[in-house]
């Protein structure tokens, strides 16, 4: 068994996928569009057509799925969890990416030395998206 997070996006998963292939070093791996899909989602606007239906990300080993949910047929925005991205002994690598996730969001607990890690952060991305970056010592 597995158990995958799947963001949620208000139209801007595509953006925010590109976002996370930057700042991760990830890849999409699958992207699927409304358009030509044969899933049927009544009163489409018609400017969805393009949006995200699915799409699966991999970093590592680590993979999430993400889609546009159309306007009344999801929750807006974020809250009650995190993304955990977890970086064994590379200080430098989590700095890049604590900064890269946080940049156009906001820090919410600065990446710095904890007792249980070589460093620990927590921010908001530019998308609503709460991420925790943990380096093991």
């Amino acid at each position: 068994m597995e158990v995958e997070a799947y963001l949620s996006f208000a139209g801007n998963c595509e953006e925010a996928l590109k976002f996370y292939e930057k700042c991760l070093g990830g890849k999409i791996r699958d992207l699927w569009r409304y358009e030509g899909s044969p899933m049927d989602v009544p009163d489409l606007p018609p400017d969805w057509k393009s949006k995200v239906m699915h799409a699966t990300f991999e970093a590592g080993s680590t993979k999430f799925m993400a889609a546009d949910m159309p306007p009344g047929q999801g929750p807006s925005g974020h809250a009650g969890f995190s993304m955990c991205v977890n970086i064994p002994k590379d200080t430098a690598r989590a700095k890049q990416v604590f900064e890269a996730l946080a940049h156009g969001g906001q820090v919410t607990m600065p990446l710095e030395k904890q007792f249980w890690a070589a460093l620990f952060g927590m921010c908001t991305d530019k998308f609503g998206v709460s991420w925790m970056v943990n380096c093991d010592e």
